[in-house]
């Protein structure tokens, strides 16, 4: 193998070398060196966010002091206190035939089974609540050709598989998620507009979309979308969502939230999220957010009309 700059023990044949060769040589390896590092840091950073996503059960955290936060998180609330749900509404549901289907998308690489995400607690809480006029399910945000299984097996009435148009005309479906999981709830709206199926609405928590995919134009089988989105931190969500036909589907809000003096328990994420990314799951963490959505799919479930303006009780929240 010929060497490009060859080497000598010998000081005279050293000294021959060229020295335009040796400065090219020097300077090649002082960039290459900076762009490994420049690139290294930009690699662990994005794998940080996402891996952070990934979050461990709130029992593997030691809480923090009640007096030092407004609202405990919602591992450590009572139903009751987390989402106040008309009970009339969650009685009367389990007698309507056409069960309302919910499913949410969790963020990151984040498992649909980690109860440390309060978007898995939330589905919990919705089957719990409104038994058995509900099927709620949380997916991870790659494994949206599973859900697409999952809502036609429960569409079909007569098992085969292959629902009818009349049973997916008549579907009553609600989609939300958090950060790539907001994004697939858009992705995933449009797989079953696909299919012929609408989406009574759909929920996005500071979504952020992967490359080629669009999370800010909702499909016309949508019939209500709402945006919540902080704008802190190396990851803040969409700022907007709108409508591809506005006739079909009511935008309810792009809200920006806002956490400046305000505390939120994330003690479900390890420290560097805490550190590097905090505003991203403070949103996710933040029980308003989950009461806002209750209350939207309360309005759905019981078929009243979802307002277009966000009561004058949130307005000290956003910004």
């Amino acid at each position: 193998m010929v060497e490009v700059f060859p080497r000598s023990d010998n000081p005279e044949l050293s000294s021959k070398e060229p020295t335009s060769q040796t400065t090219t040589q020097r300077h090649l390896t002082a960039h290459r060196g900076r762009f490994t590092c420049a690139l290294l840091v930009l690699v662990a950073s994005v794998s940080l966010c996402a891996v952070a996503q990934s979050v461990r059960p709130y029992g593997s955290a030691c809480p923090a002091s009640a007096t030092t936060r407004e609202l405990p998180p919602l591992a450590m609330r009572n139903a009751g206190e987390t989402f106040p749900i008309n009970n009339h509404v969650a009685a009367e549901s389990g007698a309507n035939a056409r069960k309302v289907i919910v499913i949410g998308f969790v963020g990151g690489f984040a498992r649909e089974d980690d109860h440390g995400h309060p978007e898995v607690q939330f589905a919990e809480y919705l089957r719990d609540r409104y038994r058995p006029g509900m099927h709620a399910e949380v997916f991870a945000n790659h494994d949206g050709r599973k859900a697409l299984h999952e809502v036609l097996r429960l569409l079909d009435g007569n098992g085969n598989g292959n629902p009818s148009a009349a049973e997916k005309e008549h579907a009553r479906i609600i989609l939300y998620g958090h950060s790539w999981g907001a994004a697939e709830t858009v992705v995933f709206a449009r797989e079953l507009a696909k299919q012929g199926i609408p989406v009574l609405l759909t929920i996005q928590l500071d979504s952020i979309a992967k490359p080629g995919r669009d999370d800010s134009r909702i499909p016309s089988n949508v019939a209500n979308a709402i945006n919540l989105y902080q704008s802190r931190g190396p990851l803040h969500g969409r700022t907007e969502i709108v409508a591809n036909d506005p006739a079909q589907t009511t935008i309810i809000e792009n809200l920006q939230m806002t956490y400046e003096g305000r505390r939120i328990n994330c003690d479900n994420y390890p420290w560097y999220a805490r550190t590097l990314n905090k505003p991203h799951h403070e949103i996710e963490n933040d029980p308003r957010v989950w009461d806002l959505a209750a209350s939207l799919i309360d309005s759905e479930v019981e078929g009243r009309t979802l307002t277009t303006q966000i009561s004058s009780s949130w307005k000290p929240f956003v910004k």
